[in-house]
């Protein structure tokens, strides 16, 4: 039991130590040091509501930001909540403080029904912002 007790300790000692050289090395958490996303990017329209849309017609919407930050802003990734939704963005491209820039989100109103969907962004710097958009899909030829 005590040598039980004594690996135990060992464990939780060298887990705090390995934490400890951690933060030193500056390699502490994103999460912890991530900057304020809304300080660097003003997003427009990051809840869209479709509306009704009928069956089978795909919709699309632009997302709306600006650089509202110092230095500049770049969308590395735009991860959609299914295959029933498409991004369209230009990778890589570095957006000037000031400047006003968008993501094209698509919907292909395949299945009948309300829906809520996302799209998290990922930007340089580890920000990462998720928006949602919504709707209702309808059968037929009336709302």
């Amino acid at each position: 039991m005590k040598v039980l007790m004594l690996v135990w300790l060992i464990l939780v000692a060298g887990s705090v130590a390995a934490q400890k050289e951690m933060i030193i090395a500056g390699k502490t958490d994103t999460i912890a040091k991530q900057k304020d996303i809304n300080a660097v990017i003003e997003f427009m329209n990051a809840e869209y509501d479709f509306g009704k849309i009928p069956m089978g017609k795909p919709v699309e919407y632009d997302l709306r930001m600006k650089n509202i930050s110092k230095d500049t802003v770049t969308i590395q990734l735009v991860q959609v909540s299914c295959g029933c939704t498409t991004p369209k963005w230009i990778p890589g491209k570095k957006y000037a403080p000031g400047e006003v820039f968008s993501v094209t989100l698509g919907f292909n109103a395949a299945t009948k029904g309300m829906f809520m969907k996302t799209a998290t962004l990922t930007f340089n710097g580890g920000l990462v912002r998720t928006v949602v958009f919504k709707g209702e899909v309808y059968e037929g030829k009336g709302n």
